[in-house]
Order: structure tokens, then sequence, then C-alpha cells
């Protein structure tokens, strides 16, 4: 594989990705990545600060979509179906890459620090929706716990949506679970 063929970020991604499955995430080089990549290690930290950031180089762009498919809701739209909103938005987006995200939370699952920095990740993600609501004028903690509750549906969702091939897809498992939690908050 030449150098200079395009899409170095997908090709580090793709081999990083099956390095952490075959060998795990600790016993897996930058160096290893890239030469599976057919890359330079030079190439790889241009596109990644550490071979963690490989699992995590969208969360970003993930973040960015939670927060415009808010600002982007009706006006009349209650919180929760605003963020209700965003996240089945993310799910289908991520719909396309199920194969990758199940190898990924593999990777994940099997690594303490991976969990840490996932964790951390959701946190962040939620705190920009909670920022998307209070600027639709949510007022704290209503924002706080809107956004919150959000990210446990996308949690609980994605993890339904990963670990079980007969599930339906993403948007419908966002739809399910946050009708699930209406149902436990209305003391259904």
């Amino acid at each position: 594989m030449g150098r200079w063929e395009p899409n170095a970020p997908g090709r580090l991604e793709r081999a990083a990705l099956d390095l952490y499955i075959e060998r795990g995430f600790e016993q897996t080089t930058v160096a290893e990545i890239a030469e599976r990549a057919g890359l330079t290690e030079r190439t790889f930290f241009r596109h990644y600060a550490d071979k963690r950031e490989v699992l995590f180089a969208g969360a970003g762009a993930l973040r960015d979509l939670l927060v415009s498919a808010v600002a982007g809701a009706p006006d009349s739209a209650a919180p929760i179906d605003a963020v209700a909103a965003a996240v089945e938005a993310a799910g289908a987006v991520l719909q396309e890459r199920r194969e990758f995200s199940r190898r990924r939370q593999a990777v994940i699952a099997a690594n303490a620090a991976l969990q840490e920095r996932e964790l951390i990740k959701l946190a962040t993600l939620a705190s920009a929706l909670a920022g998307a609501l209070r600027q639709r004028g949510v007022p704290d903690p209503a924002a706080s716990l809107t956004a919150e509750a959000g990210i446990a549906v996308f949690k609980i969702a994605f993890d339904r949506w990963v670990n079980d091939d007969g599930q339906p897809d993403f948007p419908q498992l966002v739809r399910e679970s946050l009708g699930e939690l209406k149902a436990v908050t209305a003391g259904k």
C-alpha cells in the first residue's frame, strides 16, 4: 500500500481497530498501527494525538450534531423531545457504522482507561446538550437533568444496538428507550 493513497485517517482507524482486536489495546503501538496502514508514525500523529484518540476522533462531530439538532428543534418542542430528536439524529449517523461501533465498543469494554475516556466523552456530550437547552431558554436544573436523561437514553439504546443483531435500527431503539423512560417517570 503506497504512502500517498487517500484517506489516511480512515486507513489508520481501520488498522488501529484491527490491531486492538487482534492484540489488545495496551499491546499495540503507534508504529504498528502506522505500518499496518502503510503510513508513517509522523502521519499518524498528524491526525491523532495518541493511539487512544483513534477511538474517540468522532466525538467533536457527534457533539456538534447533537447541539445543532437541539437548536434546530421546533420552538414548541418540549426539552426532552428536542434532546430525543438530537439523539435520534446521532443514531441515524451511527447506523451506517454498526460493525465499526461493535468492534470499537469491544475494545473499550476490555480496557478500564478507555472506559473512563468513554465516560468523559458522554459527560462532555451531556454538558453540550445542557448548554444547547439553555440557549433555548430552558433553565437549570431542568436543562442539565434533561441532557443527562438524553445521554442515558443514548447509552442504553447504543448498548442494545451493538450487542444484539436482532434489534431494530438505532433511531428506533432511541425512541423505544425514551418511551420506557417516559413511562417510568410517569409512574406507569
